[in-house]
């Protein structure tokens, strides 16, 4: 098992909307396809940044995810295109974080 952490940085000034777009939007039609978005933050150092994670029980999982969420015509030509007006894309970073053996997330 292990977590996906996803650090973005919004737009300039657009944060308030992306945050209403990934919980309204992203998060609801990621999880009804079987996506365990297990946090949502806003980085209280960054007025663009924003930090989400979600959990995956093996790499078979995450790979069958990616398909069924990325490859969705819903995410193609509706909400990829909406997030990439929201964030700025070549900022993120994805770090792969595997629980310790006394993580309360294991």
């Amino acid at each position: 098992m292990y977590y996906e952490i996803r650090h973005y940085r919004a737009r300039p000034g657009r944060r308030e909307e992306w945050v209403r777009y990934m919980e309204d939007v992203v998060i609801p039609f990621q999880a009804s396809l079987g996506m365990d978005v297990t946090a949502s933050f806003v980085d209280a150092q960054d007025e663009d940044g924003y930090v989400w994670m979600r959990r995956f029980e093996d790499e078979a999982q995450s790979e069958a995810l990616y398909t069924a969420v990325y490859q969705h015509d819903r995410w193609k030509n509706e909400i990829g295109p909406a997030v990439r007006g929201l964030l700025i894309p070549e900022e993120s970073v994805v770090t792969r974080a595997v629980p310790t053996p006394a993580s309360p997330l294991r």
